[in-house]
């Protein structure tokens, strides 16, 4: 039986009111590939359109506190922290989002919203330094998002 497809077929958000309340930890990851000199312009802070990491941070953050919205069956949460974590690589940049909760269910989907969307800013805010002349993204790819870890401990 589908966990979110009740007897009769229709959709359905999962009953978790049985379950105990325990701390929950997910972490998720992403990179996005650039131009070199795309990397060379975040790290020197020379981006038309502010700071490419700080911007960043903020939007991964209010996407995984969003992720109820924007995700059909994802119950909404109230989630203890989230952090979202870049590592400047030669081409591309490294995103890590830590989301932490106390409740009934995971929240590894709050940690893979965060990041993509993290990742998702860093395109926007850089997207006029990666447009080749035909305004294509010939470098630019979202690649290896995956959940890299999920902790479940009693409180």
């Amino acid at each position: 039986m589908f966990t979110h497809i009740d007897d009769s077929g229709r959709a359905r958000m999962v009953d978790v009111s049985g379950k105990d309340d325990v701390v929950r930890v997910a972490r998720a990851e992403g990179v996005i590939y650039l131009k070199e000199s795309t990397v060379d312009a975040i790290r020197e802070n020379r981006v038309a359109k502010g700071n490419v990491l700080n911007t960043a941070t903020v939007a991964g953050i209010l996407a995984a506190k969003k992720t109820s919205e924007l995700i059909p069956m994802c119950h909404p949460l109230q989630i203890s922290s989230v952090s979202v974590d870049f590592e400047l690589l030669e081409n591309g940049v490294r995103a890590v989002c830590e989301v932490k909760y106390v409740g009934k269910t995971g929240v590894e989907m709050e940690a893979l919203v965060g990041v993509t969307t993290a990742l998702l800013t860093v395109w926007d805010m850089v997207k006029s330094l990666e447009k080749d002349g035909g305004g294509q993204y010939p470098v630019t790819r979202i690649s290896d998002v995956r959940v890299v870890e999920k902790v479940k401990r009693e409180k």
